[in-house]
């Protein structure tokens, strides 16, 4: 039902923040804006494992008596914690029952940062098991993506990108292992950074997946992207410098043998290679090398990924869902094998920065999926074969900069024939986060997304 149009539901994160701190609305009134909306929707879509709703209403209340409003960047604005990300006086459930670790005594520093920055955390929101894999469910609950209920927000940050996409928050903070920010980003139409190595802090299990793991942002703008980012980075945020005349390499070949992005996912590069050309840029086709030997480096270190992290966690492995005990067995078995080396990520970074080097290439443009995103199901009740068959041949593209520590960005670029949205990935060198940010801010100013997903958020807008 339409309620009146006196919700800051559907406003971005700049500008909440912005009326925050001019006293145009309270941080009080936006939670509770932003509650009543999440009470409504979240039946349909599970975006979230928790709701912190009267903790939330607390906290927007210090925001509102904090002297020093005026330079939060983030004042009032309501944001989502990954729930495998530490927040204080609640479970890290990790994605199930049987996964989940004690009640948090402090907060990760990334939700310290948000914090600090004047956001208030309204819910965890809902990942795969372990963070394993490109869909979110578990035995108590399918998270679905708003653009069509019928099919899956994508994983391992599934249930960030639900709530963004809808309009539940603004703003919601993700990691991202293998893909685990970017794939939900593509699936859900919303730009999704995943910054380089030791850009923001990780600490997340495993040694953050061996160094492949990143905390970043899922938003639905460019703006509110690098300002999460920024504060993530414990940087103050600014304004994004229009970039020069830059190279840009362009290759559609997929990193697993044996799968093509689709006519869509084609299109979608091709569209946003015509707009780079428009800003000012020279396109050229050029492929990275994608071996043979570093997609069985990288399922090993998938594997192995789970396996330390039960490991770690002292998880009971038999109680967790069937695909997730086999990917930790054959993950103790590369492990204990040596399969998974630092000097083999190391090499492969060096050939990736070589790569931008050797073709004096600033950044690289691929698809972000090679095809839709799959049915939401039960994908926790499947066999393992099918999961894994399944992730690899939708999306093949993001898991080589996790390896490389590489940052990337997706950014919306029009929809596929069946409505769901289409995106294009970006990467970069070492160091160019707001290059990339840039760069898919000019993709933005000259071909504008839809925000939210079609008919989302379900409640009126006053932005001003």
């Amino acid at each position: 039902m339409q309620q009146p149009t006196s919700s800051w539901v559907g406003a971005t994160a700049k500008q909440i923040a912005r009326a925050v701190r001019r006293g145009d609305t309270s941080a009080t009134q936006v939670v509770a804006d932003h509650l009543d909306h999440i009470r409504d929707a979240e039946p349909e879509l599970n975006a979230f494992r928790v709701v912190r709703a009267a903790a939330a209403a607390a906290e927007a209340e210090k925001v509102d008596d904090e002297p020093d409003l005026a330079n939060l960047p983030l004042a009032g604005v309501p944001v989502a914690v990954k729930e495998n990300t530490p927040v204080a006086g609640l479970p890290t459930w990790n994605g199930s029952a049987a996964g989940a670790a004690p009640v948090a005594s402090a907060d990760h520093e990334v939700v310290r940062r948000l914090r600090g920055a004047g956001a208030v955390v309204i819910g965890v929101t809902r990942m795969p098991e372990l963070g394993l894999w490109g869909t979110t469910d578990d035995q108590s609950a399918i998270t679905r993506n708003p653009w069509r209920t019928d099919r899956t927000p994508g994983g391992s940050s599934g249930g960030a990108a639900a709530a963004v996409a809808a309009g539940l928050v603004p703003l919601a903070q993700g990691n991202d292992g293998l893909g685990s920010i970017r794939i939900p980003a593509a699936c859900c139409g919303l730009v999704g950074i995943k910054p380089g190595r030791g850009v923001v802090p990780s600490g997340l299990p495993a040694e953050s997946w061996f160094g492949l793991a990143e905390n970043g942002i899922l938003a639905t703008t460019v703006a509110d992207a690098a300002t999460g980012f920024a504060v993530l980075a414990g940087r103050t945020p600014g304004k994004l410098v229009e970039p020069s005349r830059l190279r840009v390499a362009v290759s559609l070949r997929s990193p697993v043998q044996g799968v093509r992005p689709d006519s869509a996912n084609r299109g979608a590069v091709a569209t946003a290679s015509r707009l780079l050309a428009d800003a000012g840029h020279d396109l050229v086709a050029a492929d990275p090398a994608y071996s043979t030997k570093l997609g069985l480096k990288g399922l090993a270190t998938w594997f192995a990924g789970a396996y330390r992290d039960a490991e770690e966690a002292g998880l009971d492995v038999a109680a967790l869902q069937p695909r997730t005990r086999r990917h930790v067995k054959l993950g103790a078995w590369a492990w204990r094998r040596g399969y998974v080396r630092e000097e083999d990520r190391a090499a492969f970074r060096d050939q990736s920065v070589a790569f931008f080097r050797d073709g004096s290439f600033d950044l690289l443009l691929t698809p972000a999926l090679a095809t839709a995103p799959p049915p939401a199901v039960a994908w926790s009740g499947r066999s393992w074969r099918a999961n894994l068959l399944t992730n690899i041949r939708y999306a093949p593209y993001a898991a080589p900069w996790n390896i490389a520590g590489l940052p990337a960005v997706v950014v919306p670029v029009g929809t596929r024939p069946d409505g769901l949205p289409l995106g294009v990935q970006l990467v970069g060198q070492p160091g160019s986060e707001l290059l990339l940010l840039a760069v898919a801010g000019q993709i933005e100013l000259a071909a504008p997304w839809p925000r939210h997903a079609p008919g989302w958020p379900r409640v009126g807008l006053a932005t001003e």
